[in-house]
């Protein structure tokens, strides 16, 4: 088993009197870990949302009915929680009332959860996003070498776990992963109509990796208004697909100022839409797909570190740029990403000029893991 970096943090908020909600994506570990952590506990109670009479138990009970399912059970484990209706209303009343139950639920929709629980659970409840594996995961798990010598495979097929744990399988994992099982709450909770096109914006923003987006190419590309576009997007980012990036700006007028990147929280989630998995040394997208994965793997590294820093990508008009920021306690990081160690890096003038108490770095695959385990 997999050591999870969300593992010991559960463990140690259990029975500290608020509801823990684990949110991700489909299929990145939720229940397996919960089932790792409250293996052979005799007081544990499974329930799913995804179960019709579940949900209709929830939506009607009251504290006693509430009391009388759970018996003695002194933790109650809620899965799929984003099918029962209004459950922040219904988990706020458990976690009121009956105090002695730990209350655990998981949720593969953020949009859908989070909307519910918000107001609700405000002060009631300790929050984590769950994602696939990470680099630093699977190196303590290994070791570090292991890992390292892995990354041209994790750069084509990602890190999540069915993927990682059925080595020669990645490719019809993925495609199952693909084929609407990820966006399947989009789906069925914001009744999209036409899924097709819901595809074809997918396809296409895995072509555009490392670039600034453009709706307009969107829009030509998969036949989709500008607002529908934007609609989709954030149902994207909220189920844990794709996230974006936004520009910095600050001291020149030609600094771009809302312009946006998008990426993929997982490479193999990428590359399947494009039904690509060349191998690096022929692709001419390996430069995206290595920028790709380490923005993204920063993002994990940074959540489940609870560091609190400002991310950015930085480009002006003339097209300058630093592909990834950060700005944490005032102080502001600046790293370019480079696949080839040789290739020639130079840091924009006009940024180091603009902001020359900024620390400049290159990440390149042969120094990448200062990068992703620093700290």
């Amino acid at each position: 088993m997999i050591k999870r970096t969300l593992e010991t943090k559960i463990t140690d908020l259990i029975h500290k009197g608020k509801a823990i909600i684990l949110l991700g994506a489909r299929q990145v570990g939720k229940t397996t870990l919960l089932n790792m952590l409250l293996e052979n506990n005799p007081d544990v109670l499974w329930l799913s949302g995804d179960s019709p009479d579940i949900a209709a138990l929830f939506e009607t009970a009251n504290v006693e009915r509430f009391r009388l399912f759970f018996g003695n059970k002194k933790i109650v484990v809620v899965d799929e929680a984003q099918r029962i209706a209004d459950i922040g209303l219904r988990l706020k009343l458990i976690t009121d009332h009956i105090k002695d139950v730990q209350l655990i639920t998981t949720g593969s929709s953020a949009f859908e959860l989070s909307n519910k629980l918000n107001e609700p659970l405000t002060g009631r409840k300790w929050e984590f996003k769950m994602y696939p594996f990470t680099f630093s995961e699977m190196a303590k798990h290994t070791d570090f070498i292991t890992e390292r010598r892995a990354i041209n495979h994790r750069l084509l097929y990602g890190y999540y776990p069915d993927v990682v744990n059925n080595p020669g399988d990645e490719k019809r994992i993925l495609k199952q992963l693909t084929d609407s099982y990820l966006y399947k709450d989009i789906l069925m909770l914001e009744n999209v109509k036409k899924p097709e096109k819901l595809i074809k914006l997918l396809q296409a923003l895995a072509y555009q990796i490392g670039n600034q987006v453009s709706y307009n190419e969107l829009t030509q590309l998969c036949g989709l208004d500008n607002k529908t576009i934007e609609k989709y997007i954030a149902l994207l980012e909220q189920a844990f697909v794709i996230f974006r990036l936004g520009s910095f700006s600050r001291n020149l007028r030609n600094e771009l100022r809302f312009s946006r990147k998008i990426y993929f929280f997982d490479n193999g989630v990428r590359n399947a839409l494009i039904s690509n998995f060349e191998i690096p040394e022929n692709r001419t997208d390996v430069g995206a797909l290595w920028e790709n994965f380490m923005v993204s793997e920063r993002l994990k590294l940074n959540t489940y570190r609870d560091s609190w820093v400002n991310s950015w990508f930085w480009r002006t008009t003339e097209q300058q740029e630093i592909d990834y920021l950060e700005e944490a306690d005032g102080k502001l990081t600046a790293w370019e990403f480079k696949w080839n160690p040789n290739a020639k890096a130079r840091i924009s003038k006009s940024f180091s000029n603009a902001y020359p108490d900024a620390s400049l770095h290159i990440v390149h695959r042969e120094n990448f893991e200062e990068f992703l385990l620093e700290g």
